[in-house]
Parts: C-alpha cells; sequence; structure tokens
C-alpha cells in the first residue's frame, strides 16, 4: 500500500475506546489478517489524519505504538511500512483449537445423535431426580471442610460400589480395594502408573477400542494385536505370536507382555463374553509370566439378552486382575467418574499414586452417584434401561431385515449396538463422516482392528434411536451407502 491509497478505517467518536486506539486497533487486524501485507507502506502521519478528520498527535500515537509492538517499522524517507511477521495461522486438525481425537469423538457438548455409541439414552433419564439429588450433593460439598478430599474417592461412595459390585458382578471386594477416578480414562491412566507400566508391552484385543489403544501408546507401550473369535481373546494365538518375536530378537530377555488390556463381559466392539476357558487360560497365563490383566468392563451388568457374566476380576486367585468400570453408559460421561478396583495387597502403592498424580473428581459428583445408588434409583435405572436399550436392538435389527438390503447386513448384536458389514468397496471411514452431515452418527468398524485386512463395517448405536423416525433414519444411511 502506498500513501496515494487510502486506509480504510472506520472511527466512531461514541465510544469509550480514544481515537488513537482505534486507529492502532483498526490496522493491527489488518497486519494481523494479511490484509496488509509484509513491505506495505503506510499513509503519512499527515495524510491519515487529513483522511479521518483528527489531529496528527493521535495518528502519531497510533502509529508509535505498532511500532513498539514491532506491527510496523520507521524508515525515515521511505515512509512506514509493515514488518515482516509469521503468516497467519490457519486452524486445522492439528493446530491448538482442534479438538482432541477427531476420529473418536463426535462434536462434544451436544445431544447425541440417532446411531452414536458410548452414550446412554437422552429421553429415558430421570432428570428431574437428578437435579434434585445433584442440588442436594452440591449443598454438600459447599458446606463440607474446607481441606483436601481423600485421594481415592468419598468412601462412602467406594462402599457402595464394592456392594454393587458384589451382587451385579460378582466380585468380592472391600472399600479399600476401590478408587474412583475421572472416569475410564482416569482409571486406566492410574492402572498404568500403579503398575508402572511406562514402556512395556501390552496385549490387546484386536479389533479393540482405539481410545485404549491410544492410551497405551501414549503412555509409551509396545502394543501387540491378539485377535479374538467367538470365545474372546485368544490367548494361545498370543502366547505363539510372542514366541516368534521372542525368537526374532535372537536370545534377549523377552517378555511375552507386562499386562494385556481385555473387555471380557461384552467384547468391545464384537460383543462375545468370554469363555471361562479362556479367562482360565488367560488368569494362568498373567500367573506364570507375572504379568498383569486391565479389566475393561465398560458396559457392567448391561447385558441386554439373558444375565450377565461375573466378572473376570471375580475370578481371580492370584491378584492378577484391575477391573475397570465406569459411569458413562449408564448414567452421563458428563460426569467424568468411573473406578478401578485393585488387588487387596496393592490398595496401599495405589492409594499414594491417586495422592500424588491421580486424585478422586469433584465431591459433588460423588455424592450424587452415591445417594443414586443408596437410594437404590441406579438399580432400578438400569433395570429399565436394559428393558429399553434391548427393545430398541430389536427393532433396528427388524427394520435393517425389512429394508432387505445387501447394502448393509447385520453381522452381530453387540451390547448397545448393531454390528453391520458395508460392501468391501466402501470406506466405513468416508461413510461415517457423510452420514455425520445427514444427522445420523455410525461409528466406523475398521478403525478398531490393528492387523490386515480391516473389516469394513458400521456400530450403529441403539440407546439414542427414535422409533418414531427408525425407518427414516435407517433409509437415509442406506440410501447413502447406495450413493444415492
Amino acid at each position: 500500500m502506498d500513501a496515494k491509497t487510502p486506509l480504510s478505517i472506520g472511527l466512531d467518536r461514541s465510544r469509550g475506546m480514544s481515537l488513537s486506539a482505534q486507529i492502532y486497533g483498526s490496522i493491527r487486524d489488518a497486519i494481523e489478517s494479511g490484509q496488509l501485507a509484509a513491505g506495505a507502506r503506510l499513509p503519512s502521519w499527515s495524510d491519515l489524519a487529513a483522511q479521518l478528520g483528527v489531529s496528527r498527535g493521535t495518528v502519531r500515537s497510533a502509529y508509535e505504538r505498532l511500532t513498539d509492538e514491532q506491527y510496523v517499522r520507521g524508515l525515515g524517507a521511505a515512509g512506514t511500512r509493515v514488518a515482516e511477521r509469521p503468516a497467519p495461522t490457519v486452524i486445522s486438525r492439528w493446530s491448538p483449537e482442534a479438538p482432541p481425537l477427531p476420529r473418536l469423538f463426535h462434536e462434544f457438548g451436544v445431544a447425541p445423535l440417532a446411531f452414536q455409541m458410548g452414550v446412554p439414552s437422552q429421553d429415558a433419564f430421570p432428570f428431574k431426580l437428578w437435579a434434585r439429588i445433584q442440588a442436594r450433593s452440591a449443598r454438600r460439598a459447599a458446606a463440607a471442610p474446607v481441606g483436601y478430599p481423600d485421594p481415592r474417592g468419598d468412601p462412602d461412595l467406594r462402599r457402595e460400589i464394592a456392594a454393587y459390585l458384589g451382587v451385579a458382578r460378582g466380585l468380592r471386594c472391600t472399600p479399600s480395594q476401590v478408587f474412583v477416578t475421572a472416569g475410564f480414562s482416569g482409571a486406566l491412566n492410574l492402572a498404568i502408573r500403579g503398575l508402572r507400566l511406562e514402556g512395556g508391552r501390552a496385549w490387546m484385543e484386536d479389533p479393540g477400542f482405539p481410545l485404549t489403544r491410544t492410551a497405551l501408546e501414549l503412555a509409551g507401550l509396545d502394543v501387540m494385536p491378539v485377535p479374538v473369535d467367538a470365545e474372546g481373546l485368544d490367548v494361545g494365538a498370543g502366547i505363539r505370536e510372542a514366541g516368534r518375536a521372542g525368537d526374532a530378537r535372537q536370545g534377549e530377555a523377552w517378555r511375552a507382555a507386562d499386562v494385556a488390556v481385555v473387555t471380557p463381559g461384552q467384547q468391545a466392539p464384537l460383543g462375545m463374553t468370554m469363555s471361562l476357558a479362556r479367562r482360565m487360560a488367560l488368569l494362568d497365563w498373567a500367573r506364570q509370566s507375572n504379568a498383569w490383566i486391565i479389566e475393561d468392563d465398560y458396559l457392567g451388568e448391561l447385558q441386554l439378552k439373558g444375565r450377565a457374566a461375573p466378572a473376570l476380576a471375580s475370578i481371580d486367585q492370584a491378584g492378577r486382575v484391575m477391573h475397570i468400570g465406569s459411569f458413562s453408559k449408564t448414567i452421563s460421561p458428563a460426569l467424568r467418574l468411573g473406578f478401578l478396583v485393585v488387588p487387596a495387597d496393592l490398595a496401599h502403592r495405589f492409594g499414594d499414586v491417586a495422592a500424588c498424580l491421580s486424585p478422586a473428581p469433584a465431591a459433588s459428583a460423588q455424592h450424587a452417584v452415591t445417594e443414586f445408588m443408596h437410594d437404590g434409583h441406579y438399580l432400578r435405572h438400569l433395570r429399565r434401561m436394559k428393558r429399553l436399550y434391548a427393545a430398541r436392538r430389536e427393532a433396528l435389527v427388524r427394520c435393517l431385515h425389512e429394508l432387505d438390503s445387501d447394502a448393509i447386513r447385520v453381522l452381530a448384536t453387540a451390547g448397545t449396538a448393531v454390528v453391520a458389514s458395508l460392501p468391501e468397496s466402501l470406506s466405513d471411514v468416508d461413510i461415517a463422516s457423510r452420514a455425520q452431515r445427514l444427522g445420523l452418527c455410525p461409528v466406523p468398524l475398521s478403525p478398531w482392528f490393528m492387523s490386515a485386512p480391516r473389516q469394513q463395517g458400521l456400530l450403529l448405536g441403539v440407546t439414542n434411536l427414535n422409533e418414531r423416525t427408525l425407518r427414516a433414519d435407517c433409509q437415509r444411511l442406506l440410501d447413502l451407502v447406495r450413493g444415492e
């Protein structure tokens, strides 16, 4: 820009901001946006003052501030020119402003969409009751002594969780073994820290939850995929693969793995329950290898058909299983509340880790869940949700069958989701991305696999289906897959 080109600056004399500050702000914004390029010449003080109808001193003050902050340079007879600056930041998925793990999470803080996984029913939760409980819990927390709360979690909540696990999951434990955490992620972090697994090796189900895999890798673990079949994790396959890897290292000290992370209750994402024979084989492997097992009991007792199998930790006699549960799928992920149950002889060590690195979340949320459980609301709510989710899952399967399409085939029912296949020629990631623009939120199956071939398919959550719009939602998804 040269002196003959007017600089467009609008001044508002009714604003509380000085005219000099308004001139400075307009020029700064033009420079930061790239409207004024590096090396562009600004009008002289006199020219800009005449153009704007202000004194030369007002413009001079603005220019001096721009010079002090290195937006412009005064070059004497060559005039005042825009200084060289870094190019304006473009917001991308890798920028500090981008949300984390975009492939794993739908947009944060919005109501769930049809087919979305990982969230409980929005329309069937007892919000009025919960609001009253939360209000009482907030008052209780506000009136509590001003001091550090127990980093392991509120003692009353830990007692309720221990009692619930004994009844619902067959897991006998004491409150001293229970640690309240910031959801599943907090429990997994506490388990990794408490067992000192950083830098070790982990077995993980293939396919398996991508967030878990990412978390293990971020903690520095070498993740080894172990296939699953109709009985769950194939322990023998994991041992054989580890043996081949050990042979390849030519006698170097080798352990098959330091930990195995499993979903034995309802395998994520395929839904099978680990057989008793496989459970015993996994426990034997852990005992003989001096390794650990992290049990992700992500759905707890939300078995929609029949009775849920007891937790793996309930038959652990050697103290090798860490049991993780959460309230995200049953109450709300917004609580960010979960729990970790550790063997009794590790409780003290984990208490130290929790106090230093991973203390329990805010007391008010803990008090609310404690009351919800103590007064019997939690178990009643679970019974209602099991009936509701089973009916919605059945309705979805029936609808997909009635549409009678080769484009989407039901492979399995897996907890609160339906697993559907897609034609090999399609990308499930692309289909899922395009579906979100239609107000649908299926989850692509292929990112759950570590080993090739990665099966193309969709995971269709049932918790937030609307039976009045279900057929139309299924038809829109089918049309998208067909390319119509």
